[in-house]
């Protein structure tokens, strides 16, 4: 599907707050609201629009120490990729999981109270894990950018 100024401006609008109405959307983008609609809807269809979420404010919910956490495999078999990948997948405390190049094998975003649950965490949870040779830990100290909207 390509995407013309007014798809991109409305993706734009809706990645800054989709709870805005068609009819809000459709002053903004100079369209009948029937057309917004019909474009939200095509944008859906094609997957371009994947979901909708709640962003939390993560100290508001006792979730403010954020450590990204550098994982190494003791071997690189699709078997023990894909175990890690799903064992990994059922933990509530890692918001994100990247495969990546270089040095480590994955870098894992986790989200907890405090050093003290991320302890826990990493001993009780993490480490338990089949087939990590190794972690390496690295706290936020300030968040200087957070942002979920792409500019396309």
């Amino acid at each position: 599907m390509t995407l013309d100024s007014i798809d991109k401006k409305l993706l734009f609008l809706l990645q800054n707050d989709c709870k805005k109405t068609t009819k809000e959307l459709s002053l903004k983008l100079n369209l009948s609201v029937t057309a917004v609609y019909e474009r939200i809807k095509k944008l859906e269809r094609e997957g371009i629009i994947d979901k909708y979420v709640v962003l939390l404010n993560r100290s508001k919910v006792e979730k403010g120490f954020v450590v990204f956490c550098h994982i190494r495999l003791i071997q690189h078999t699709k078997e023990f990729l894909t175990k890690f990948e799903s064992d990994v997948i059922k933990l509530k405390e890692i918001l994100e999981c990247h495969h990546v190049s270089g040095d480590y094998d994955y870098i894992l975003k986790i989200v907890v109270k405090d050093m003290e649950a991320y302890r826990e965490f990493l001993v009780t949870k993490l480490t338990t894990l089949d087939h990590i040779g190794s972690t390496h830990s690295v706290f936020m100290i300030n968040e200087v950018k957070s942002t979920s909207v792409i500019e396309i």
